[in-house]
């Protein structure tokens, strides 16, 4: 009897790295790296590990699905060069959800789980240089009656400020989530504002294959030649090397 297609899913944008494998929409497990800002170090072996416990083996791969930002930058590139690697040597079709959608999906589980009166939903990445990476979301009810969220603010860059003025006149609170929040998250607190548990902060790769399984079931593959990650600024060091460049031309 023919397997049914293989699916490897790979959250390296966050701090704590998650790989997925699955067969079409179900995943068949998932599993962490062992702390922060391991993906250089684990990506492989826990793949590795993953394809041995189900029998199956890395040629077989048909699609790979990654989050393509924003978030760290080695992080993006390690998974943005895996996808790359598998579509040639495998011919892997390639999905990429963007980081942002990747983290608004935890809310879902958190509405489910306990029940929660959650219609708006922000999530929040430090970008650094006091700002952050921002997008927002309102959950509606859709045709077939299953409640979703819709993207009201596409991916930007704000202050906790510039963030805050946006939602302050809703009559429902706007609730936040995203690891921008794990040193910061005293700034965006006001009135009206909302977090979610910590534990729902972070990507992770079941998400990335949720969305992922989404793109590539309406035929939303990535064209492997001209992938590159979301940064929504340059590298600080890059961006350093042009001033410096700029400054010599002067």
């Amino acid at each position: 009897m023919m397997q049914k297609n293989l699916i490897l899913a790979v959250e390296t944008s966050g701090r704590i790295g998650s790989v997925a494998v699955a067969t079409g929409e179900k995943i068949l497990a998932q599993a962490f790296f062992s702390g922060v800002m391991r993906h250089s170090a684990e990506i492989f072996p826990t793949i590795r590990t993953l394809l041995e416990r189900f029998g199956r083996a890395p040629r077989e791969i048909n699609e790979v699905y990654i989050s393509l930002g924003p978030g760290s930058f080695t992080g993006l590139r390690i998974a943005v060069a895996l996808a790359k690697s598998m579509h040639l040597a495998n011919g892997a079709k390639i999905a990429a959800p963007k980081t942002l959608d990747v983290i608004a999906a935890n809310a879902d589980d958190y509405i489910n789980q306990e029940n929660a009166d959650v219609t708006t939903v922000a999530c929040v990445l430090d970008a650094k240089r006091s700002q952050f990476f921002v997008a927002a979301y309102e959950r509606n009810c859709s045709a077939g009656g299953a409640a979703e969220f819709r993207k009201i603010l596409p991916d930007c860059l704000m202050t906790p400020r510039q963030l805050l003025e946006r939602f302050e006149d809703r009559n429902k609170p706007i609730w936040l989530l995203g690891e921008g929040l794990v040193y910061y998250k005293d700034k965006f607190s006001a009135e009206g504002v909302r977090f979610l548990p910590e534990n729902y902060w972070s990507p992770q790769a079941s998400k990335v294959h949720l969305l992922g399984w989404k793109m590539a079931s309406e035929g939303n593959f990535a064209n492997p030649l001209t992938l590159e990650p979301i940064y929504l600024r340059r590298p600080e060091a890059e961006e350093k090397w042009r001033q410096r460049e700029e400054r010599t031309k002067r």
